[in-house]
């Protein structure tokens, strides 16, 4: 008769058999990874950059499409400001007086821009017949226009020509001021700025945590071990980028970002993982003893941490804005390469290095650094909290909600450059706006029908130059031209106000809703306005209202991976509102410094008086994810060591000191890494970088230290309980059902010396 089997032990977790396989294989994985990256370079190589064409959202998106199926480009127009440098008495005429080196700078311009190899397009002087409206109203300022020669992407080349040719006129004239400024030399201001960025961003970043690094560590090859992973996850994503960026739009700026995100959680990450390995060896345990349990424990933290930010990424997608999506590709493709590289490259490397990885001890700090005690501040703190929950928490969230006060007054608004004043381009703009004020880029109302010749649609587009007025929302004179063979027409509709202000934004409203349709919506035709002021009316549309959305997504995501990580009901809904409580805070911060104008000489900005419209959501769902990050390797703490047995509140007071070094040395490494966005050019790069340190500053003291304690001691045994008609969902905890009779690790003899984490 044939024997039953022995009943087998259950199998390890899939986090801990992969790190398991990588230890064994220790050689393969590390070299797999490096070869990983080396194609991943390679394929981005081949790829080249992203070749699709972003398009607004709304109305402003339909009309670019039909442009581009009319096969109509619109060249970049510029402006060439002259002025006298000594305004007294440099009244401009259009003959004789004391303007007359103007008169021949203006020529001498007009002639450059024609005698150029790609000569510009409709070039206008002040100067010549019909130019008159090129004079300022006080008449001591001149414009010279003109179209740049190949447009889009072939008009950033041009307008360098056009622009050198300028200079070599302003030369010639040191008592004017002669300068350029327009669509395409601004572009190419914005490219040059966004290059020089990523370069001081990656020249600064990786020395930068290398030295903070050897200071958690106090040994330089344990140091740089984290660098190397986010280094080498941060290639490997901007790289793979390149992949779906040939049908997904990826704007300009996202390899900055990429490489920021992927340094932050690869240090963190790889924090986590080597604080607990150097916990358990310090405790006794062999080498791939302490990897198997730091692939149980913290491994299964990161994967959860690195889950949680990949979904909360992924509902960037859910706004349809292609603004988001080369973004929300590339941080989810960091991310998930940075989690892949903690399961597999880093144990590896670890048991590969052995005792290396202590190696090249820093003076004074290389021994204690070395060693794993536990947080006397921090243990200290939570146990006053616990006492005292209620008071303590009320506390910790009344501080919060101050804070995230000034958030209730932002207001949200576009730049009209979104560029440093510094910059040459932006101050000749500024002073064209000064000389020449009042008029917006003009609407683009895109027609398309079978007959645009009949005379219906004439007499509609003459009912629409008619409807202009020095006091309505569309100012005169309505110009238009057919487009491909007379498939189309485009007409330019110049509106009221300033181009960013409630005025012009009524005036688009106006004519998309009331006058086109009293005009050409006779007529039988197929139209949609775009143009500058349009598109950003239809972006803040956009964002208000898919807004509720991505925020309900996300969190609602989030709250089914935590409920089956944790396998908890409250777990889930306290990190939830705890990050709600942070993003607010963040906001709050963002909106007093950049919308109120405060820190603008420390930070080098000037502020608008108000906050732009994607900065908010981005943060939301970026923070969101990234705030998960402490509190999940936290709680995992927490309930690694109430499973084992040890009482509620103590696990609390216990769990957090024990975690205190590691979260402290990561927020640390973070904030310090996001704050290199507040010293990048683009303010809405500084947005991000101010609102993302603040939110792990709040997370990893007041969230960590006050507020999280005081909710687990509230809630008490409720905090891990499930109920028995969602037992099937998967995990139930890190360590499996809690032993009430068992003693837990942390308070055993023998484990006494090894702590958890060395002091924050």
């Amino acid at each position: 008769m044939r024997q039953r089997p022995a009943a087998s032990c259950p199998r390890p977790p899939l986090v801990e058999r992969i790190a398991c396989w990588s230890v064994r294989h220790r050689k393969t994985a590390v070299l797999g990874w490096l070869a990983f990256v080396a194609v991943a370079v390679i394929i981005g190589q081949a790829a080249g950059t992203s070749r699709v064409q972003q398009y607004d959202p709304g109305q402003s998106g339909q009309a670019e499409r039909m442009l581009s199926r009319l096969h109509v480009t619109s060249p970049p127009a510029e402006s060439v400001l002259i002025q006298a440098r000594h305004r007294a008495g440099a009244v401009l005429t259009t003959a004789g007086g004391p303007a007359g080196e103007v008169r021949q700078a203006a020529r001498e311009v007009a002639g450059a821009l024609a005698g150029l190899p790609r000569a510009a397009a409709r070039i206008r002087s002040p100067f010549s017949p019909g130019g008159g409206a090129l004079l300022s109203a006080d008449r001591r300022a001149a414009l010279v226009t003109f179209e740049v020669a190949g447009p889009g992407r072939a008009a950033g080349s041009a307008v360098a020509a056009d622009l050198a040719a300028v200079a070599r006129v302003q030369a010639r004239h040191p008592g004017l001021t002669i300068a350029e400024a327009g669509a395409a030399s601004t572009s190419r201001a914005a490219g040059i700025m966004l290059g020089h960025d990523f370069h001081k961003a990656r020249n600064t970043t990786i020395p930068l945590t290398l030295i903070l690094l050897a200071g958690v560590f106090g040994a330089l090859i344990a140091a740089g071990i984290p660098v190397l992973l986010a280094a080498t996850a941060v290639t490997a994503a901007i790289s793979l980028l390149a992949i779906p960026g040939q049908w997904l739009p990826v704007s300009g700026g996202t390899s900055e970002i990429v490489l920021v995100i992927g340094m932050a959680v690869g240090v963190d990450y790889t924090l986590f993982y080597l604080r607990r390995e150097r916990e358990e060896r310090a405790g006794g345990r062999s080498r791939p003893a302490a990897l198997a349990i730091a692939a149980a424990t913290s491994g299964r933290a990161i994967v959860i941490s690195g889950v949680t930010v990949m979904i909360s990424l992924a509902g960037l997608f859910l706004s349809g804005l292609n603004i988001f999506t080369g973004i929300s590709a590339g941080t989810i493709m960091v991310v998930g390469v940075t989690v892949l590289g903690s399961v597999t490259f880093l144990p590896a490397l670890l048991s590969w290095l052995g005792p290396w990885t202590d190696r090249g001890r820093l003076p004074w700090l290389g021994r204690r650094r070395c060693t794993a005690t536990s947080s006397r501040l921090w243990e200290g703190l939570a146990r006053r909290v616990v006492r005292r929950p209620a008071a303590w928490g009320v506390a910790g969230i009344i501080a919060l909600l101050a804070l995230g006060a000034p958030a209730l007054g932002m207001r949200l608004a576009s730049p009209a450059v979104d560029l440093p004043s510094s910059l040459p381009v932006v101050r000749t703009l500024s002073q064209i706006q000064a000389e020449f004020p009042g008029r917006p880029a003009p609407a683009e109302v895109v027609v398309t029908g079978a007959h645009l010749r009949d005379a219906a649609v004439q007499r509609g587009v003459a009912r629409l130059a008619a409807s202009a007025s020095v006091r309505g929302p569309v100012r005169g004179p309505v110009t238009g031209r057919l487009v491909d063979g007379g498939r189309g027409m485009v007409l330019q509709v110049p509106l009221a106000g300033d181009g960013t202000g409630r005025v012009t934004r009524d005036a688009v409203l106006a004519l998309r809703d009331r006058v086109l349709p009293a005009t050409l919506g006779r007529a039988g035709v197929t139209y949609a306005v775009t143009g500058p002021a349009a598109g950003n009316l239809d972006l803040d549309s956009a964002l208000h209202s898919r807004t509720p959305l991505v925020f309900a997504v996300v969190a609602g995501l989030a709250f089914v991976v935590l409920l089956c990580a944790f396998g908890s009901l409250a777990i889930p809904l306290v990190s939830i509102g705890l990050n709600l409580l942070s993003v607010g805070a963040a906001y709050g911060v963002v909106t007093l410094i950049f919308q109120d104008g405060h820190l603008q000489g420390p930070l080098g900005f000037s502020s608008f008086g108000a906050i732009i419209p994607w900065v908010p959501l981005f943060s939301f769902v970026l923070l969101f994810g990234l705030s998960m990050d402490y509190q999940v390797f936290i709680l995992c703490r927490i309930r690694e060591l109430w499973c084992s047995g040890l009482p509620g509140r103590a696990a609390v007071v216990h769990g957090i000191g024990a975690s205190a070094g590691v979260v402290t040395s990561a927020a640390v490494i973070m904030v310090a890494v996001f704050s290199l966005f507040a010293t990048l050019s683009g303010i809405d790069v500084k947005m991000l970088g101010v609102g993302l340190s603040v939110a792990v500053l709040v997370d990893a003291t007041l969230v960590r230290g006050v507020i999280l304690p005081a909710a687990l001691a509230l809630l008490g045994e409720r905090a891990w309980y499930l109920p028995r008609w969602l037992a099937w969902l998967p995990g139930s905890g890190l360590a499996g059902q809690r032993e009430p009779g068992s003693q837990p690790a942390a308070a055993r003899p023998e484990a006494a010396a090894a702590g958890s984490a060395p002091a924050g």
